[in-house]
């Protein structure tokens, strides 16, 4: 199977081929090149003759049939030897009408012809009922007169292709003949308020102009998916294809591409023989003579075979375009074969044109009436923002679920996740962040197919918690998004084919073969959401707009508050050195004072006055230690760090110095499970965290009888609490861990309302005198120091013990990293 149609069919519909036919390869109807098939409709004939010099480059082999020329003799010599220099000017100026300035037809939109009527003098110069057509519009022997043509014209780069058809018998079209019933026509199209009613009015007009036994209007489901008949007129004994559906594989994306480029497509007759090409391959492209733009053009043998299993023996097709795409077709079939002339296709040609501005302005006038809804649900949304941030849009009763007629939404930003409606997918913020990390920021992403976008079956997708619709909106590349999404609807559908088994045994073996009303497939659509509209998806760019905006607003004003905050903090550690400088001196002035009057006069001064001196000199000398240990605080806000790679057990030794005395005295064991890491941080502060953090352990050991005192010191791969959002593996492979040190004993513990106020300046659980006294600065300053390196700290207890036999007290643990995880920083 070629990467073509596995990109085009789903899935399933290609496993049902494999297993339906090993000679029938669907791939070859879309690798077809059906605009260089080489041939023409037998019944008229083509002529390609360079544009500046009119030397034939190309004619089909039914020329001497039809033109009374044979192919051998009109190739290479100029085509005003057959229609004369007066004709051949008429032609060019035909084309040149129907194009921007003489250039050639555009290869993509639709295609640009004229038609002309053309004479042929016959080699015996004589007019009358000699001259006249035969009955297949073929001219038989002895019939030379002047012949009257029908010729479509149209340029084809440096070529113009002339397509002469033989004047049907009855006269000369009068186009005055038919205005009436299509004015009549298009005034009933005009009437129609949906897009159903104006297509049951053009199929019924169609028939009549044409006198086609069936006539359908038939719309896509997308640009490559299958087509429902919304519309039918038909005549009396022929089975209702009303309301079915036929699968993609009938309209290949070549046929679509074509459609788009012709508005009409006829076929006389599905048994016609095929005039060749003289010469079938172009000496100057090395590929038969492109028909892309050809009245004429041969069909691909599939779709003939397609239509002979349907029981058609002639049809045609009216493309109906909307903003350049392929909407849909009115399709036309005959029971007998059935030539039109160039004027009753122009006819319906001008018909389609028409139904398409029509069918235009009725899904126009529908979107904006959505549109005009929608944005009245936004106004009142936005104006209930009274805090004008983007969180209130995620308020029960904000409105913004129902704004897009959605389940649920989600407002991802930074390490928030915030949701209206319905619970969150479970599998869906993972792939949010990929999804946005993908897209364009401020564009609008949606699809009522996720499962089928993400090359899952629907089963696949319920199990996994994958909704069938979703729309967002990325912010910025950093992950915060706004999105809204969809359940699944199942969609009963009839269809006039198996569409998972596009091939099967027909009257020419094993082809695409259509079933028909009398054997209706039914079958449910799985995996799709209602779809997003237009307007839906307009007034959530304009949402987005509105709370970039807000977004934009409180980034500026956040920075501007954190540059006053900085500049507060800066004057803030300012004046803690200077007034814990500047008031050491009078501090020791009052405490040397103290002493000197104990040691003057204390022999004359009552017990009373010596145990308040002594007490003068006690609080002072604690006044002094307080401000040394605010001095070293508001240091560590000030002096830079040096970083460097190093080992946290050599830092660790060094902490031991000082912390050991401590643990030895309290009989604290330390314990290290593992080695430490390599770690890049400022050493003479890192061995002040270890030292802080050993010598609280010693302190807060558990009381006697408890059982083994211990420390255990390590580092372990964890999540820090409120970083931990999925996004989705783009963190790395750890999923957003990060390397943290735990310094963990089992002592007395830190109540849970506790653990906050153990971390600020001064703070104690216990009173002065208890537990070895102390400032209640230590953890304060690891915190400080923790912070300044970019990380964070957090305490849990109680703990259990990791030797759950060690016996002891609740305990408490206190983890640290050293910089921020990767999806945390800006």
């Amino acid at each position: 199977m070629s990467e073509d149609v596995q990109g085009w069919l789903t899935p399933r519909a290609v496993a049902a081929e494999a297993g339906v036919s090993q000679e029938f390869d669907l791939s070859q109807c879309v690798r077809e090149p059906i605009h260089l098939l080489g041939g023409v409709q037998s019944y008229g004939a083509l002529i390609a003759a360079r544009w500046d010099d009119a030397v034939v480059d190309t004619v089909s082999r039914n020329a001497a049939e039809v033109l009374g020329r044979a192919a051998e003799e009109l190739l290479g010599r100029p085509v005003t030897e057959l229609i004369g220099d007066e004709q051949w000017a008429l032609a060019r100026e035909s084309a040149e009408a129907v194009t921007d300035s003489g250039a050639a037809a555009p290869q993509e939109g639709p295609a640009s012809s004229g038609v002309l009527p053309l004479t042929l003098d016959g080699e015996d110069g004589e007019d009358g009922e000699d001259g006249e057509d035969g009955e297949d519009g073929e001219v038989g022997e002895g019939q030379r007169g002047s012949r009257l043509f029908d010729v479509t014209v149209h340029r084809n780069g440096d070529l113009l292709v002339l397509e002469f058809e033989p004047r049907a018998e009855g006269g000369p079209f009068v186009f005055q003949n038919f205005y009436p019933r299509v004015r009549r026509a298009l005034q009933k199209l005009q009437g129609a308020t949906d897009v159903t009613e104006c297509c049951a009015a053009a199929v019924r007009e169609i028939r009549t102009l044409t006198g086609y036994d069936r006539v359908v209007a038939y719309r896509f489901d997308g640009r490559d998916g299958p087509g429902q008949v919304i519309a039918e007129d038909r005549s009396e004994g022929r089975e209702p294809w009303l309301d079915l559906w036929f699968p993609a594989s009938d309209i290949p994306p070549q046929a679509r591409r074509l459609y788009a480029r012709n508005w009409i497509r006829v076929i006389g007759d599905v048994d016609d023989r095929t005039a060749g090409l003289v010469p079938e391959l172009r000496a100057d492209t090395g590929e038969p003579l492109d028909l892309s733009a050809s009245v004429l053009r041969t069909v691909s043998g599939y779709h003939l075979e397609y239509l002979r299993n349907i029981g058609v023996a002639s049809s045609m097709s009216v493309s109906l375009l909307h903003e350049g795409e392929l909407w849909g077709l009115i399709a036309c079939h005959g029971d007998q074969p059935r030539r039109l002339s160039p004027e009753v296709r122009a006819a319906c040609e001008f018909f389609g044109i028409a139904l398409s501005l029509q069918l235009a302005a009725v899904a126009g006038r529908e979107e904006a009436d959505e549109l005009a809804r929608n944005r009245r649900a936004l106004a009142t949304l936005l104006a209930r923002l009274t805090s004008g941030a983007p969180d209130d849009l995620m308020r029960p009763g904000s409105g913004l679920v129902e704004l897009l007629d959605a389940d649920g939404a989600v407002l991802l930003r930074g390490t928030e996740t915030l949701t209206a409606g319905a619970r969150l997918p479970d599998a869906l913020s993972g792939l949010l962040a990929r999804l946005a990390r993908d897209g364009s920021v401020g564009e609008v992403w949606s699809s009522d197919r996720l499962p089928e976008a993400l090359g899952l079956e629907p089963e696949e997708a319920e199990a996994e918690g994958i909704p069938a619709g979703l729309l967002l909106l990325p912010f910025n590349r950093d992950g915060d998004l706004l999105a809204w999404w969809r359940r699944e609807q199942p969609a009963p559908r009839e269809w006039a084919a198996d569409p998972s088994r596009p091939v099967r045994t027909g009257p020419g073996g094993e082809r695409l073969t259509p079933r028909g009303s009398a054997a209706v497939y039914r079958a449910t659509v799985r995996g799709r959401s209602a779809p997003w509209s237009p307007a839906q998806r307009v007034v959530a760019g304009e949402l987005w707009r509105e709370v970039s905006g807000l977004l934009t607003r409180q980034v500026v004003a956040l920075e501007a508050r954190n540059t006053e905050l900085a500049r507060t903090n800066e004057d803030l550690d300012s004046f803690a050195h200077a007034a814990a400088h500047d008031l050491k001196e009078p501090l020791r002035g009052i405490s040397n004072a103290a002493a000197f009057i104990v040691e003057d006069a204390g022999t004359v001064l009552d017990a009373t006055s010596l145990r308040r001196l002594t007490t003068v000199r006690r609080l002072a000398e604690r006044m002094d230690g307080l401000l040394d240990s605010l001095l070293h605080f508001s240091r560590l806000g000030q002096v830079g760090l040096e970083r460097e790679a190093l080992s946290v057990d050599e830092v660790l030794d060094d902490a031991l110095v000082v912390a050991g005395g401590r643990l030895a005295e309290q009989g604290v064991t330390l314990v290290r499970p593992a080695a430490l890491p390599r770690l890049r941080a400022d050493r003479e502060r890192l061995r002040e965290v270890l030292e802080n953090l050993l010598v609280n352990a010693a302190k807060y050991v558990a009381d006697e009888g408890a059982g083994e005192r211990r420390v255990w010191v390590e580092a372990v791969r964890t999540a820090v609490p409120g970083q931990a959002r999925e996004e989705g593996g783009g963190a790395g492979a750890d999923g957003g861990t990060v390397t943290a040190l735990v310094v963990r004993d089992n002592g007395i513990g830190i109540p849970a309302g506790q653990q906050a106020d153990v971390l600020q300046l001064f703070r104690r659980l216990h009173r002065r005198d208890e537990r070895g006294g102390g400032s209640g600065v230590g953890l304060a300053v690891v915190k400080r120091i923790v912070e300044r390196h970019g990380g964070r700290l957090w305490l849990e207890s109680p703990a259990a013990a990791p030797d759950a036999d060690c016996g002891g007290g609740p305990g408490t643990a206190v983890w640290f990293t050293l910089e921020e995880p990767p999806e945390a920083r800006p």
